[in-house]
């Protein structure tokens, strides 16, 4: 009996019908075609327009918010540049002559935080030590309504001598714009406060009066990085701090 060509069974039968065991065209299977194969190519094509797809719905906006973030940074850099570029240096700052004790007894700022204390404040201490390679160490004394609150802070060299950042206060910029050592200073700081720039102008005192050359000095010299003269106020002494002064 001859079965049907159109029937699998693994059988062949020949002309003579003789039976042969055999393997029929529909067992064997084929090489998938390159067709159907799966493309990396066209896997990455297809991440590539769901990506380009979501830049197109997102990029105008996206875009121009971006920019005008970075135009604004931009513009802050040149304009702090600009005005610490400014700012000069004492001369031949000497850092064991600085050192010492000092009162605040002046100080002018556009600080917003500074600006609604500034009735209230009192006149602090900072007592100076030369450390290496140009460094401040530095501890301050705040006296207060509650007692006195002390800070210890490293006031490190940038560049030329008297140049100062302290990373510890937020104080981005720092100099020692003129002093006699002996019996004032005039220091510049240029800050970041909760998130806000802002310019600060200290008269320092080796005592609790600052004599007419000191306060010409300060007075001369804030004007000139833009700090009017409603902005400032003289610290009226306190004890508060003596015995840690």
């Amino acid at each position: 009996m001859t079965l049907g060509a159109g029937e699998d069974t693994g059988v062949i039968v020949s002309n003579n019908g003789q039976r042969k065991i055999g393997v029929s065209k529909a067992q064997v299977p084929s090489a998938p075609s390159a067709a159907r194969l799966p493309s990396p190519a066209a896997g990455l094509g297809y991440k590539a327009r769901r990506a380009g797809a979501r830049a197109q719905s997102q990029g105008p906006r996206t875009g121009v918010r971006m920019k005008s973030v970075l135009l604004v940074r931009v513009l802050v850099l040149l304009w702090v540049s600009m005005a610490w570029a400014e700012v000069l240096v004492q001369p031949d700052f000497d850092a064991k002559k600085f050192s010492g004790l000092w009162f605040v007894v002046s100080m002018v700022s556009d600080c917003k935080v500074f600006l609604d204390k500034k009735d209230h404040l009192l006149m602090s201490s900072i007592a100076v030590t030369a450390a290496a390679e140009g460094n401040l160490s530095v501890h301050m004394a705040f006296p207060r309504a509650d007692g006195c609150n002390q800070v210890d802070a490293e006031y490190m060299r940038v560049g030329s001598q008297g140049h100062f950042r302290v990373p510890a206060l937020g104080y981005l910029d720092v100099r020692v714009v003129d002093t006699d050592y002996s019996s004032y200073a005039v220091v510049y700081i240029y800050k970041e406060l909760q998130g806000a720039l802002s310019t600060m102008v200290q008269l320092y005192s080796r005592t609790q009066e600052a004599s007419p050359q000191a306060l010409k000095a300060f007075q001369d010299f804030y004007p000139t990085v833009g700090l009017p003269d409603d902005m400032m106020v003289m610290l009226p002494k306190s004890d508060a701090c003596s015995s840690g002064g």
